[in-house]
């Protein structure tokens, strides 16, 4: 469903990394604290909850609200979207990251009008995000404004913390300001979350059928058993995980992953804030949509004084003639001057995409995991690993406390 294709001569397979790598991830998973729930219990619990879940988006739809508007940052956006966006059905619902009232005002023009079947889902798992919970104090205002005879507690749904001393936004649904409510999981980490809640919930919300959810969570368990294997010859996440730390080995420091198709325009931003949150400064990730990056790219890539970058490029499998002669052009130009990689899905069945959402997250692991091997960089075991935390977020966040408090 998913193929793999590494176009570069690799010194090193990395094959003695690799097998520590995997023992570590295997170590870890499922205990509290290392942030690894994406593995194993999550799609499990969900496959568990499912009607729960579908029940929720049903309780929700009761009031005719037939679209919805996502308030939430970073992984509680961005999962939830790459997915949507790769299914079609974007259509059906709004996103918004944003603090500002212009951002606002143009989000709520695309509301306009039909206000009263717009259903807000507030995504935060502490509840306390700033930009998350500016937005919802915005979207509280425009229910009040746009449909005063709106019952204000049903105009919402919550995702967050299952503990109100952890999540402002618990507390909350336990005062009935917020009536329907489902969760972040504990130890995922947002960046990982794309199987939690919030995207089952918006899955059931825009109609994709119970049993098509669940063989997705059924695909994404035998993809993460078959990415737990040790073999690189074996392990597409591990092959994708060697390609990049050769290029990075090699002083390759810039790693576009450069996508083919309009359905992939959320998983764009998925993708950066994952290997971003994940690699920190060892390999900075860009992703773009092509062919459209090539106007604007392709002349910085294929200079000859561009020694730094490699490249991986994801697209659909298709008979288009044009479609495939400009990704095979364009993948020719690429490999004859730089390190690249394929990815190429079969079709955007939710079997194939959840192969993918999982290729990408264990490829990200995987790849921290060694480069941090090579420096003889070892995570403790009573410590989460590298790659699952963002230590790094927690700065700005500090200066814009101060700076609110000024």
């Amino acid at each position: 469903m998913v193929q793999v294709k590494i176009l570069a001569d690799l010194k090193n397979d990395y094959q003695s990394e690799a097998q520590k790598a995997v023992a570590d991830v295997k170590s870890r998973t499922q205990k509290p604290g290392q942030f690894l729930n994406w593995i194993g219990f999550l799609p499990k619990n969900q496959i568990e909850n499912i009607d729960n879940i579908y029940n929720l988006a049903q309780e929700a739809k009761k009031d005719g609200s037939n679209e919805l508007a996502i308030l939430g940052i970073g992984g509680s956006r961005h999962t939830t979207e790459a997915l949507i966006n790769m299914i079609g059905m974007e259509d059906k619902v709004h996103f918004y990251s944003s603090v500002d009232p212009i951002s606002f005002n143009k989000f709520a023009k695309k509301l306009e009008g039909k206000e009263d079947k717009v259903k807000f889902l507030v995504v935060s798992k502490s509840g306390g995000t700033l930009e998350t919970t500016v937005a919802y104090q915005n979207a509280k205002e425009l229910v009040k404004t746009k449909t005063p005879n709106r019952k204000f507690e049903e105009a919402f749904v919550a995702m967050t913390d299952k503990n109100p001393e952890k999540s402002n936004l618990r507390k909350l649904v336990e005062n009935g300001e917020i009536k329907l409510s489902g969760f972040v999981h504990d130890d995922v980490g947002g960046r990982f979350s794309i199987f939690d809640d919030a995207t089952i919930f918006t899955l059931a919300f825009v109609g994709v059928k119970k049993e098509d959810t669940i063989k997705m969570l059924e695909a994404s368990l035998k993809a993460q058993n078959e990415f737990l294997n040790d073999d690189v010859n074996k392990n597409d996440a591990l092959k994708l995980a060697v390609f990049n730390v050769n290029a990075r080995q090699e002083g390759k420091i810039k790693h576009f992953v450069e996508y083919f198709g309009d359905e992939f325009s959320g998983t764009t931003l998925w993708e950066k804030q994952l290997k971003n949150e994940s690699l920190k400064a060892n390999i900075s990730t860009d992703t773009n949509i092509g062919p459209g990056y090539l106007h604007y790219n392709a002349e910085s890539d294929l200079d000859k004084n561009n020694k730094d970058s490699f490249f991986t490029f994801v697209s659909v499998k298709q008979q288009d003639k044009y479609a495939n002669a400009v990704l095979k052009g364009v993948i020719s130009a690429y490999s004859n001057q730089h390190p690249v990689s394929t990815i190429e899905l079969d079709d955007l069945s939710l079997s194939s995409i959840a192969r993918f959402i999982e290729l990408k997250h264990f490829e990200t692991l995987y790849t921290g995991n060694i480069l941090r091997q090579l420096k003889n960089d070892i995570t403790p075991s009573d410590v989460a690993l590298n790659e699952v935390l963002q230590p790094n977020v927690e700065i700005y966040k500090k200066e814009v406390k101060k700076a609110l408090a000024q």
